[in-house]
């Protein structure tokens, strides 16, 4: 009996040890599952014969497959193994959506909100600069370094709230921390939405109902039920790695080893970072705030963002249904844009306290 629980308890303490080395990685909790269901959908879709001849003893159904061939795929052997690849991807991300929407709130103090919009409206409007000056220079689908139109405005728009907090909560005033509540609303991907609207891109109202229903649920279940609130909170953090591991799936490994891939993901970080920090700082002079902390932390990527590639997919594709002969170009960048977002989270989770801590050490206190 002793030893059984001697077992257990060996076996909770190497599950925690994962769990703080995922949390040491930037983006980690998203990261990692994220790499792991891209290296399995590789290995997967390679139908290597030892893993052919393992499914088919097992029994397990072939593939579709265009010449004709039967092949088989382990993870499309049905029930819940082929549920958490991406067929659950969207179901995983609309509970994620619900569970954030869920904590934003709007019971702050003035200086608090204003620092808020502030901060949001400078990077929405950075991030809606930099993807129009990518649109008409390049391919706004497959532009310079294989960035998209949707991986620049989805990954400098939203940032991280977590590492925000934990900034603001070290370096900044109490007002700089509230802040999170407005800009918290930078969190899914509304505002990539609304960016390509302004840019001219064409989405029915179903499209943006259908991808941010659950956003207006969660929010509506936060506002009126405190316990709600509560219940939900550990969904924050708890749907990302599942949603991220079948996001994963739907990729290739090969497309973190490509280098065009690499660089424009590093350089869509640091932009963020740079181009993101700079102007929200500025604005934040500007409005007369003597401390611009808040500004430079939240010049970052948020590791949800890695989801608004496909979530703007799913609302082009309903665009699409409804206007026949209307294709949906968007499908194809999912997987180049989600890897450059991932990379822009790592970069950006690195540089940003490097920023706000430079700032801080340069900045006169009375």
């Amino acid at each position: 009996m002793r030893d059984r629980k001697a077992t257990a308890a060996t076996t909770f303490f190497r599950l925690g040890s994962m769990l703080a080395g995922l949390k040491r990685v930037p983006g980690g909790l998203m990261i990692i599952p994220l790499m792991i269901g891209a290296l399995l959908s590789t290995l997967d879709r390679a139908h290597l014969e030892p893993i052919q001849q393992a499914l088919r003893w097992l029994g397990a159904p072939p593939v579709e497959s265009a010449d004709g061939v039967e092949r088989y795929e382990f993870l499309q052997i049905g029930g819940f193994a082929t549920a958490l690849t991406g067929v659950g991807a969207t179901t995983l991300i609309a509970m994620f959506l619900v569970c954030v929407a869920a904590q934003m709130n709007f019971s702050v103090g003035r200086d608090a909100v204003k620092k808020g919009a502030i901060i949001t409206a400078v990077k929405l409007l950075v991030a809606i600069g930099c993807g129009y000056a990518l649109a008409v220079t390049s391919d706004p689908f497959h532009g310079w370094l294989g960035l998209s139109l949707v991986a620049v405005i989805a990954a400098m728009s939203n940032g991280n709230g977590g590492l925000y907090l934990a900034l603001t909560g070290q370096y900044g005033t109490r007002s700089d921390v509230g802040a999170v509540s407005v800009i918290s609303l930078n969190d899914g991907p509304f505002f990539t939405l609304l960016a390509l609207g302004i840019l001219g891109e064409s989405f029915p109202l179903a499209a943006f109902l259908g991808v941010l229903l659950p956003m207006a649920l969660g929010f509506t279940i936060g506002q009126f039920s405190e316990e709600a609130r509560r219940f939900l909170a550990p969904g924050e953090k708890l749907c990302i790695p599942f949603f991220a591991f079948a996001l994963g799936t739907t990729m290739n490994f090969s497309v973190f080893l490509d280098a065009n891939v690499v660089a424009g993901g590093m350089i869509l970080g640091i932009a963020t970072v740079v181009l993101t920090g700079s102007a929200c700082a500025l604005a934040l002079r500007v409005a007369g705030e003597r401390s611009v902390i808040a500004g430079l932390a939240e010049a970052s990527t948020a590791g949800n963002a890695v989801q608004t590639p496909l979530a703007v997919a799913i609302a082009a594709g309903l665009a699409a249904s409804s206007t026949p002969g209307l294709g949906n170009p968007y499908l194809a960048i999912v997987p180049i844009a989600t890897a450059q977002i991932s990379i822009s989270v790592i970069v950006t989770a690195i540089l940003c306290p490097a920023v706000v801590a430079l700032s801080d050490s340069r900045t006169d206190r009375p």
